[in-house]
């Protein structure tokens, strides 16, 4: 399938802040995670890093396994807000413009751009998708461990009878 070809490149937004370079760590008081369902079935990702790119290809730093979406399908920016969290923002194609061949829609809606808020439903293709989860803290005071939390997919939940 061939790639989309645009004649400009995707310019951001002139409020899109720029790529965050700190190497200190982040405080762990909230959690990323990206659940992906595709061909090879559901994968959990924990983000963290500033930039993920997402799509076919077997360089992809979240691969997704479909002929039914691009090879560089999208990808996700880490954005630091004032108060010293974060954000994710997702990306159709490349950050050289290259848009994917099918586009991404986030919760039915087809976009270039959107930060992600938790529970946001990502479609790429065919049968493929992901959910975009956050997690806080409670408390400022508690960390937050990602590796304490299970997703559990509620259609795997099974009902017992009690007759």
């Amino acid at each position: 399938m061939p790639e989309a070809k645009t004649s400009q490149p995707y310019q951001l937004p002139s409020n899109f802040p720029p790529l965050s370079r700190n190497t200190e760590p982040l405080e762990p008081r909230e959690g990323h995670f990206l659940v992906v369902k595709d061909d090879n079935g559901c994968r959990k990702y924990p983000l963290g890093g500033e930039v993920y790119s997402i799509g076919r290809d077997q360089n992809s730093d979240i691969c997704l396994f479909s002929m039914f979406v691009s090879r560089r399908h999208a990808t996700l920016v880490r954005q630091q807000r004032e108060d010293g969290s974060y954000y994710y923002q997702i990306v159709d194609g490349d950050l050289k413009g290259q848009l994917s061949v099918n586009g991404v829609w986030i919760n039915g809606c087809k976009l270039q751009a959107h930060e992600l808020e938790n529970e946001d439903e990502i479609l790429f293709g065919a049968g493929v998708s992901a959910t975009y989860y956050l997690f806080k803290a409670d408390d400022r005071n508690t960390k937050f461990d990602p590796f304490e939390i299970t997703l559990i997919d509620p259609g795997s939940i099974v009902e017992e009878s009690h007759d």
